[in-house]
């Protein structure tokens, strides 16, 4: 685990993950999404489902919170700013991403700053590619208020 004063703009974090169709079955059921996409076979095909774009970006922020950096921190979802030189949108969603295909991500610390004498706000970039390169989606200033000193264990 990193403390937030080691923690620098620029750094970057990896994982991978998928989300297997129990995964994606479990997320729809919780989310309450009503789409045919996910409900009928027919809209599978030899990959799987799709998975649905909330539902990666959940996966996403789960394993950003499990990084070995990250984890055992005080870390609490903040909001989501999104990036000024995308006139402030946050998420883009490329190409489709399916169950159980592989999902590299990225995790890029953008941006530091201090809130008040106990906590700091990072900003952290998402980029997830399939297995076979191509960029699924890229996120922007997902922010996350960070306690500055660990909890004691």
């Amino acid at each position: 685990m990193k403390r937030f004063s080691e923690l620098k703009a620029g750094d970057e974090f990896f994982s991978e993950c998928t989300i297997t169709p129990d995964d994606l079955e479990k997320y729809i059921s919780f989310s309450g999404i009503k789409n045919v996409i996910y409900e009928k076979e027919e809209f599978s095909d030899k990959r799987g489902k799709m998975v649905s774009g909330r539902a990666i970006l959940a996966r996403i922020e789960g394993e950003f919170t499990r990084l070995d950096e990250m984890y055992g921190n005080l870390l609490i979802f903040y909001g989501i700013d999104g990036d000024p030189s995308w006139n402030n949108r946050q998420t883009r969603f490329l190409r489709p991403l399916h169950t159980d295909e592989k999902l590299k991500i990225k995790f890029t610390l953008s941006d530091k700053r201090d809130l008040n004498d106990d906590f700091g706000l990072l900003a952290i970039d998402f980029e997830g590619k399939r297995d076979d390169g191509e960029t699924v989606l890229l996120s922007k200033r997902n922010l996350y208020q960070m306690k500055k000193e660990p909890p004691a264990k």
